[in-house]
């Protein structure tokens, strides 16, 4: 190597340190250069005799930054090299004599450098130097002795003694072009990439190389001939004036480099770029730094965009679809009309269903034409409650007029009522001051036939009977813990007797007929029983339909409930010594009066209900069951009572177990004008 051109390349220039290691290429193969330079080396003043001593030895790390190709090549799509591998070692032997000191020379803070040419980033980090250790003043360098060992692999070369450690790594560059870039090929080959490090770090082509292999020397010189040798890129194109401080300070790369980007050096090997050129590198360069504008995060926010759209629409559709749904539920949308003829046009039966709200009921009154509208109803009723059922009503009529029809205390247009009392007959019966007590069938007859529009609808108290008579147990909906007893009676309606129960009866539909009342009552009627224990909770040791029985002869003996468990004993007692039961009630089920003076005539009669003639419990009961009669007879009281009577208008009832005790319990009733003593 020519020392001139070593001393050139490591001298600082204006008192600076030099910059030229920035362009230096960091060549980890075979035939490169110390990676750092040696101290400085100018004279001090004269006379001047600086003591020997060595500087702290700095350690400085050459490695590539990057595992990719040089820029242009990327912009250019030029493939790259193969990476050289080296392994001889570089042998320093030669030691310095220093004469004088040397000025403290600042320690360089550590620097990255990328040059298009070099295939990889050079970084030089040095550690603080100690500037008493730099007190030379001139470097001696006495020769440069390149030696090549047995192996060819050792050199040694006398420079300065230095024991800076030199680490390389050549990258591995992609083969393929860049995407974004031009698909031009151009082959490099690794003499001509070797070359071109030469002549950049200003050394003789091939000069370094060939010490450590003499048989590659001849490649390396013969490269100046294809355009990329020594004579065309010395010193005189990449001096210190071209690439001092001012080029590379704080304003970065960005200073236009004129013989790299001159069309001369273009032309020299390169590819001229053109306006396409710049374009897709813009292009790429843009995709890189942007990598939010690529085709594929474009076609995601548009998808993202998309989908926005659909839920913000979706979110709109479902609140304005609640906002009608509201608005619909608050009646905005309901019509207001209504009639103003209170008489009205025609006749129309009218079913409102048990706890009907006002709305229902107002909607229902609408359909069949009674009112003009739902919403005028529900403005008339004013929230009040109305009582469901059949209702005679007339068409076109105010909603105020059929909100008084319906709300009618006195029940007069109300249809398919009834209240059955507790004890009370399906037939009717004669009271000694000739009233009559309308029995059931009578009720379902009175509440169930109407004029229509001058037709009458409903049912009779014939058909009733004759139905109770004849109607199968299945058609009249008997439950079976009753079927027997019932089906022993064929022909005599009486056989359903007990089995409607006392209460209100608001829905029965005029429009049905008999058998189909009377199953519905006797239905309903069975679940109520069911309901009050008859099957689960009877104590009374009788059967379901016994209990019936039994119970309802309590109800008809005493008229105070407190007495009814008492009364059921007493039945009991008497059934279970066979001893007739002798029950006044029995005797005036059949009697064509009911009087609380059984007449002889009455309690002779030879009927399968007299107590007093047969023995026993009567085939049926003799009236409707209520609640705390059958609970009485299901749970009877404790006591050896076998006789009891009624002394007076109060209901004070007396019991005994003894019969002269009993006659004397009748002597006070007498005497209280109670009963009719002979």
């Amino acid at each position: 190597m020519d020392p001139e051109r070593l001393r050139y390349f490591t001298q600082p220039q204006g008192e600076r340190p030099s910059t030229r290691h920035r362009r230096r290429r960091a060549d980890g193969g075979t035939g490169g250069f110390p990676a750092s330079p040696p101290a400085d080396t100018r004279p001090a003043d004269p006379g001047t005799r600086a003591e020997s001593t060595p500087p702290a030895a700095p350690v400085a790390r050459v490695a590539p930054v990057a595992d990719s190709p040089p820029q242009s090549m990327r912009r250019r799509g030029v493939r790259a090299p193969a990476p050289v591998e080296t392994t001889a070692p570089v042998e320093t032997t030669a030691s310095v004599e220093t004469t004088a000191p040397v000025e403290t020379v600042p320690a360089v803070p550590t620097e990255s450098f990328q040059h298009d040419h070099n295939p990889t980033v050079a970084t030089i980090e040095t550690g603080a130097l100690d500037p008493s250790a730099l007190e030379t003043t001139a470097v001696d360098i006495t020769a440069v002795d390149i030696t090549t060992a047995v192996d060819t692999t050792a050199v040694d070369i006398t420079a300065v003694e230095t024991t800076d450690t030199v680490e390389t790594v050549e990258p591995e560059w992609p083969t393929e072009p860049v995407i974004g870039t031009p698909a031009v090929e151009s082959e490099w080959s690794e003499a001509a990439w070797r070359a071109d490090a030469d002549r950049r770090s200003g050394v003789a082509p091939g000069a370094l190389v060939a010490a450590a292999d003499p048989t590659r020397t001849a490649d390396r010189r013969d490269l100046g001939a294809s355009g990329y040798g020594y004579s065309g890129y010395g010193d005189s194109g990449y001096g210190d004036s071209g690439y001092g401080e001012p080029g590379y300070g704080t304003t970065g790369f960005d200073t236009p480099d004129p013989d790299i980007d001159s069309p001369d050096h273009d032309a020299g090997g390169f590819d001229t770029i053109d306006d396409e050129d710049r374009a897709l590198a813009t292009l790429d360069d843009d995709i890189i730094d942007h990598p939010e504008r690529t085709p594929a995060a474009e076609r995601r926010r548009r998808r993202r965009r998309i989908g926005m759209i659909i839920a913000a629409s979706v979110l709109v559709v479902i609140v304005v679809t609640v906002g009608l749904i509201g608005a619909n539920m608050a009646g905005l949308f309901d019509s207001r009309k209504d009639f103003t003829n209170a008489a009205g046009t025609s006749d129309v039966l009218v079913h409102i269903p048990d706890n009907s709200s006002i709305k229902q009921i107002g909607t229902i009154l609408t359909d069949d034409d009674v009112v003009g509208s739902t919403r005028a109803f529900i403005d008339a009723a004013g929230g009040a409650a109305l009582p469901g059922g059949y209702y005679k009503l007339r068409t076109e009529i105010p909603a105020k007029t059929a909100v008084q029809m319906i709300s009618d205390p006195d029940s007069t247009h109300r249809v398919g009522r009834i209240v059955v009392p507790a004890g009370l007959q399906l037939d009717s019966k004669k009271l000694p001051d000739g009233t009559t007590t309308s029995g059931i069938f009578q009720m379902i007859s009175n509440q169930t036939a109407v004029q229509i529009n001058g037709d009458r609808i409903g049912v009779s108290v014939e058909q009733l009977q004759q139905a109770a008579a004849d109607a199968s147990v299945t058609e009249l909906g008997i439950p079976e813990w009753a079927q027997s007893a019932v089906t022993g009676l064929a022909g005599d309606h009486r056989r359903i007797e007990g089995l409607i129960a006392p209460g209100t009866w608001e829905s029965i539909d005029p429009h049905q007929s008999a058998t189909a009342i009377l199953k519905y009552l006797i239905t309903e009627s069975a679940h109520r029983y069911e309901q009050w224990g008859l099957l689960t909770n009877n104590q009374s040791s009788l059967t379901p339909y016994q209990t019936m029985v039994a119970a309802s002869l309590v109800q008809g003996e005493v008229n105070q409930p407190a007495d009814y468990a008492k009364v059921a004993r007493v039945i009991l007692n008497r059934l279970a010594k066979g001893q007739e039961l002798q029950f006044d009630s029995t005797a005036n089920y059949t009697a064509a009066v009911t009087d609380i003076d059984v007449h002889s005539d009455d309690l002779k009669a030879d009927t399968p209900w007299n107590t007093y003639v047969h023995k026993g419990l009567p085939p049926t009961p003799i009236g409707a069951v209520d609640e705390q009669a059958l609970e009485a007879m299901e749970h009877p009281a404790d006591g050896d009572w076998l006789y009891f009577v009624t002394v007076d208008a109060k209901g004070t009832t007396l019991f005994t177990a003894d019969f002269d005790q009993h006659r004397r319990n009748i002597s006070k009733a007498c005497a209280n004008k109670f009963i009719t003593c002979r």
